[in-house]
């Protein structure tokens, strides 16, 4: 059996046994009601898919950045780095959002809600992104920092001209993979109000009375998003592959 029909038969057991599921739930089905507000999903999917964009933009400079200072020969900046990382990593995103929004946006005078989300979505991942790149880094052989520096290259012209771009094939396949976890975690957004695809379905529940509805279609919209870069991160994880 092939890997393609091997994937075709999962999916059509699990299809199977998710028709199964419904069919025995009682449970009267109302799409007029929803079909009324399918701009609002529309809308909601596009600001999702923007928020996401400009939070993968961030997180990439955040990490990168944060990388860098992990490397770092003073204790102090390795030390801050460490500290982001470990912080932000070791604490759930709702609670950084509430925080942020509500403290530290409120202490700044930041109210724009669409900026905190952001922000906050960059920072969560960018801890995540620092251990990428830094992995990446770390995966390149001393050797070539060597052979760099004994052709007369600056540390940073080392970085950039030889140690980057080969970072850069070691870490695109994970950076795939996270902006999938990104685009999962964008629905918490929900919590400061910001109308993403997670809270205008929640609303267009709440007007329809119409649950399942309401959800089938998120779930399917996020499928979209996801299943693509999925695929993505596989096809440049073997694509990059060294060989051995």
């Amino acid at each position: 059996m092939g890997k393609t029909t091997a994937h075709i038969l999962v999916i059509a057991m699990l299809a199977a046994l998710v028709a199964v599921a419904f069919m025995r739930v009682n449970y009267t089905w109302n799409w007029d009601g929803v079909w009324e507000y399918r701009q609002k999903f529309i809308q909601g999917w596009v600001t999702t898919l923007v928020l996401s964009v400009a939070a993968l933009v961030g997180s990439i400079v955040i990490g990168m950045v944060a990388a860098m200072m992990l490397q770092s020969r003073r204790e102090f900046v390795q030390a801050l780095a460490r500290v982001y990382v470990e912080l932000v990593r070791g604490t759930p995103l709702l609670v950084q959002l509430l925080i942020g929004f509500y403290v530290v946006a409120s202490a700044v005078g930041l109210d724009n809600r669409f900026v905190v989300g952001v922000l906050s979505l960059s920072l969560f991942s960018g801890a995540y992104m620092a251990e990428i790149f830094r992995g990446g880094l770390a995966a390149i052989p001393q050797t070539q920092r060597d052979a760099a520096r004994a052709i007369g290259l600056s540390q940073w012209q080392s970085m950039r001209l030889v140690i980057l771009p080969q970072a850069l094939r070691l870490v695109l396949p994970p950076i795939a993979g996270q902006l999938v976890s990104l685009i999962k975690d964008s629905s918490l957004l929900s919590v400061i109000a910001i109308s993403e695809f997670t809270l205008n379905a929640q609303e267009v529940n709440s007007f329809t009375y119409s649950a399942l509805e309401s959800y089938l279609p998120l779930a399917a919209g996020y499928l979209m998003l996801t299943l693509p870069l999925s695929w993505l991160a596989r096809l440049l994880e073997s694509r990059f592959r060294y060989e051995t």
